[in-house]
C-alpha cells in the first residue's frame, strides 16, 4: 500500500489529494485547495500553505510527495509565487523524510489520459473514472492534485523496474 501526496502549486490556491494505491486500484483520501488572500503578506501565505501540508502529511502518512513542475509563460512575477509555494511544500515533506518526485503537466496529463495534450475536462472526467469518485470536484486545483497522485502511483512501477533493470547492467 502506498500514499501519496499529490500538490498543484500556488500562492492564492495550492490544491492537494492524498491517493492511495494498493496494487492496481487507487482510492482518494482527501483532496481540496489551501487557499490563502492576497491582502495578507506573503511570508504569512507560505506560512499557511506549509502548515497545513504538515497536516496533510501528518494525517495521512504519505509516503511520498508528488508535484507538478512549475510552468509559466510571460507572467515572471507568478512564477516566482508558485515557485515559493512549491518550495515550502517540499520543505514540509523534507522535514519528514518523505520523498518529492515532480511531473510536467505534459507527464500528467499522458498518465492520466493517455496524451499529454488533454484538455481539463478530460482530465477532471478520467480522475473521476480512475478514482471511481461520485462527482467531479469543483475545484480545478484540487482535481489537478489529484492527477498528480495518479501520475505519480502510474510511473512509480516503470521506475523501479528501470532502477532494477539498471542495477543489474
Amino acid at each position: 500500500m502506498v500514499i501519496v501526496l499529490g500538490i498543484d502549486p500556488g500562492l492564492a490556491n495550492t490544491g492537494y489529494g492524498v491517493v492511495v494505491s494498493d496494487g492496481p486500484r487507487m482510492v482518494a483520501l482527501d483532496g481540496g485547495v489551501i487557499e490563502t488572500a492576497a491582502r495578507v503578506a506573503i511570508e504569512r501565505r507560505l506560512a499557511t500553505i506549509a502548515t497545513r501540508i504538515r497536516e496533510l502529511l501528518g494525517e495521512h502518512d504519505c509516503d511520498a510527495m508528488a508535484l507538478e513542475q512549475l510552468y509559466f509563460g510571460h507572467n515572471v512575477h507568478s512564477a516566482f509565487a508558485v515557485g515559493q509555494a512549491r518550495g515550502v511544500t517540499m520543505l514540509a515533506a523534507g522535514e519528514r523524510g518523505i520523498p518529492c518526485y515532480s511531473y510536467t503537466p505534459q507527464q500528467v496529463k499522458s498518465s492520466v489520459c493517455g496524451h499529454g495534450r488533454a484538455g481539463k475536462d478530460q482530465v477532471a472526467r478520467m480522475v473521476q473514472s480512475l478514482l471511481a469518485l461520485p462527482r467531479m470536484s469543483a475545484n480545478d486545483h484540487a482535481t489537478d492534485a489529484l492527477a498528480v497522485a495518479v501520475c505519480h502511483l502510474n510511473a512509480s512501477p516503470l521506475s523501479g523496474a528501470i532502477a532494477d533493470a539498471v542495477g543489474r547492467a
